[in-house]
């Protein structure tokens, strides 16, 4: 008879119970002084003295609580209200260990139950609120992931956490969640945490995996998703990672194989096919994005090029080739400002003598697009011999010479001689090779201590002495042979 026995134990009527008491009373000091090892030690003999005894069962339940070891302190804690299921602190124990596990809804009964036999009790009011929360959380959190807003995932599992401290299943939720938002070393933290427990954990080795994978080392990531189904062959995530991995790494591989070819547009659709594969791997999309970029670049899709550059850095920050590469499309594009502002990023980041060079030539760049194209209103090329100099300038000062245009509104006239006037200092320029390479270079007309106002006044002045309309009306003589007459 169980009730008898355990009434025995209560009038020393069993010869075990004194000397299991004795051990009580040995754990009790050792749990108040925080030696909790050997408070278990001796709360275990005393269950072995006395198997039958509830308040023994739980006070090792609350010691292997204080050790963080819950799973051991529910078994101990359902015993003890196997024995008296009126013991309150038990049953409160059992809900506490299911609730650090994560299991709210047994919890949650097991408040439940202390409030039958005592309605004011304020622990179990308390912990039945806390039990209620973590449920919330969890349905948030499951709405949240659906939603893909996988950073609200990581709040409500903190949230969670802060009552289920033990619970591996939120721990996993929150490592996978902060893996999906490229907070890798945080995920892998977490999940090497389990694994040092329970080695042989999934869900933990999956995550360990998609950190690795979405750090691009496919290879290692590979390994960690197939330990993962070989202790859970029905490991759907695991499975479908691994797939995508493997697909990943052989169409980026094909692409840069095409590239190495020569064959930039088979090379182009390869990785637009990779970028397809998995939306969620930002480290190789961004690799992908710049790669396409490179073969875009080759097959003169500048504007393309330079919208995948802008992609990858939207992924990754941090990608200084995505900078390097868009602030050449920019160069290509004579978008110098914008070439500029990115090789300022650039050499920020890494202060080279490369990078410092390629920012010093992009302000230059900058610096001579702010000045007059000389070459733009002769209308030659940059590359223009010195004949075809010559050539352009006659052709273009006599299309905007004032005389020509005396007919025409004062508002034209002073366009055209504007225009003329812009002709003759181009021509100065550009036809003197001292003058030419300066002005290649960026230096300013300043710097040559040139007066151009002055020189502008006697040029108009001896164009318009001279008869520019031709050769056949130009005097022998006069100053229209030194600006028309080359020979």
């Amino acid at each position: 008879n169980m009730s008898l026995y355990h009434c025995d134990c209560v009038l020393h009527e069993n010869p075990f119970h004194s000397e299991a008491e004795c051990f009580k009373e040995q754990g009790n000091a050792f749990y108040n002084k925080k030696d909790y090892y050997e408070a278990f030690n001796y709360y275990t003999k005393a269950i072995d003295a006395c198997p039958k005894n509830a308040s023994y069962y739980g006070n090792r339940a609350a010691t292997l609580m204080m050790l963080n070891r819950y799973r051991e302190a529910l078994e101990d804690s359902q015993q003890a209200v196997r024995l008296d299921d009126c013991f309150m602190k038990g049953h409160l124990r059992e809900g506490k260990c299911h609730l650090s596990l994560g299991n709210a809804m047994a919890a949650s009964r097991c408040f439940q139950k202390v409030l039958q036999l005592e309605p004011d009790n304020g622990q179990a009011q308390q912990e039945h609120k806390n039990a209620e929360a973590v449920l919330q959380y969890e349905k948030m959190a499951e709405l949240d992931f659906e939603k893909r807003d996988f950073r609200k995932v990581v709040y409500c599992m903190d949230r969670a956490l802060e009552f289920a401290s033990a619970c591996h299943r939120f721990k996993i939720l929150k490592a996978e969640c902060l893996a999906l938002i490229g907070r890798y070393p945080e995920a892998q933290s977490v999940a090497s945490d389990i694994l040092r427990v329970d080695s042989t954990n999934a869900d933990a080795l999956y995550v360990r995996g998609l950190c690795l994978y979405y750090e691009d080392c496919i290879d290692k990531a590979v390994q960690f998703f197939v330990q993962a189904l070989r202790m859970a062959p029905d490991h759907k995530k695991a499975r479908l990672a691994c797939r995508n991995a493997k697909a990943l790494k052989a169409k980026k591989e094909e692409g840069n194989q095409a590239f190495k070819e020569g064959n930039y547009e088979s090379a182009y659709e390869l990785y637009s096919e990779a970028l397809t594969i998995d939306s969620n791997n930002i480290k190789t999309n961004a690799k992908l994005y710049c790669n396409r970029a490179t073969v875009g670049s080759k097959l003169k899709k500048i504007e393309q090029a330079i919208e995948d550059c802008t992609n990858a850095i939207k992924l990754d920050e941090t990608y200084i080739k995505a900078y390097l590469r868009r602030a050449q499309c920019y160069m290509d594009t004579e978008s110098y400002e914008e070439a500029v502002r990115d090789y300022e990023k650039v050499y920020q980041t890494e202060k080279t003598k490369e990078h410092k060079h390629l920012l010093k030539n992009a302000q230059l760049e900058l610096k001579k697009s702010k000045r007059k194209d000389y070459y733009k209103v002769l209308g030659v090329g940059k590359n223009a011999t010195e004949d075809e100099i010559k050539k352009a300038y006659r052709k273009r000062a006599l299309m905007h010479h004032p005389d020509r245009h005396s007919a025409a509104t004062p508002e034209v006239q002073k366009e055209e001689e504007k225009k003329f006037k812009e002709v003759g200092e181009a021509f100065t320029v550009l036809s003197d090779p001292k003058k030419k390479s300066r002005y290649d270079s960026g230096h300013d007309l300043e710097d040559d201590g040139i007066n151009m106002g002055q020189y502008f006044q006697w040029l108009s002045a001896a164009v318009v002495e001279a008869n520019v309309w031709g050769p056949n009306q130009s005097s022998s003589s006069g100053p229209g042979n030194f600006f028309f007459q080359f020979g």
